[in-house]
C-alpha cells in the first residue's frame, strides 16, 4: 500500500470490527454503512479510504474473519463449522515411525542433462544400417522399362468416356 494510515488511527481491521459491533445488525452491515461509521468515529482518515476500506474487508473475507452473505458482511457464527475449501479434500498422512528420515521429493519435470555426457549416444544398432525405413528403389522390368512410381495419395477416379448414340427412327 502506498499511504499508511496516520499512527492516531487503529488498523483498519480493528475500526472494522468494532463498526460491526457498534452497528450490530442481525444480519450483518453492507460496506456504505460500516465506511460511513468508520467516518464518523474516526477523523483523519486518509484519503484512500474506500479503497483502503474494501481492501481489508476483502482480506478479512477471504482469511474467513468474516462472513460475506447478501451483500452484507458479519462476524463468523463461532459454533458453526469450518468452511471446507473446493475440490477434494487430501488424504490423511499414516504417522511414520520414530526414527524415520525423509528424503526430499523429487523435483517435477524431466531432469536436466548431463553437461559432461558426450553428445552421441551410445547405443548402436550392430547392423551398419541407417535406423528407419529404407527409402523406395524403383522397380523396372524387362519388356516395359522402368515402371512409373505413382504420385502419392489416392489416384483420380477415372470419368467413363461417353460415346454417341444416334437415333434413328
Amino acid at each position: 500500500m502506498a499511504t499508511e494510515p496516520p499512527p492516531s488511527l487503529p488498523p483498519y481491521p480493528e475500526m472494522i470490527m468494532k463498526a460491526l459491533e457498534a452497528l450490530n445488525e442481525p444480519n450483518g452491515s453492507n460496506k456504505s454503512a460500516i465506511a460511513k461509521h468508520i467516518e464518523t468515529t474516526y477523523s483523519d482518515l486518509p484519503a484512500t479510504h474506500s479503497t483502503l476500506l474494501s481492501h481489508h474487508l476483502n482480506r478479512m473475507k477471504d482469511a474467513g474473519e468474516l462472513v460475506f452473505a447478501k451483500n452484507n458482511y458479519m462476524k463468523p457464527d463461532p459454533n458453526a463449522p469450518p468452511k471446507r475449501g473446493r475440490g477434494r479434500p487430501p488424504k490423511a498422512k499414516a504417522p511414520l515411525p520414530p526414527g524415520t528420515v525423509l528424503s526430499p521429493p523429487r523435483p517435477r519435470g524431466r531432469p536436466p542433462k548431463d553437461p559432461n555426457a558426450s553428445s552421441k549416444p551410445k547405443t548402436s544398432t550392430g547392423s551398419g544400417r541407417p535406423r528407419g525405413r529404407p527409402k523406395k528403389v524403383a522397380r523396372t522390368s524387362p519388356e516395359t522399362g522402368p515402371v512409373v512410381s505413382r504420385g502419392r495419395g489416392r489416384p483420380p477416379k477415372e470419368k467413363p468416356t461417353l460415346t454417341e448414340v444416334s437415333v434413328e427412327q
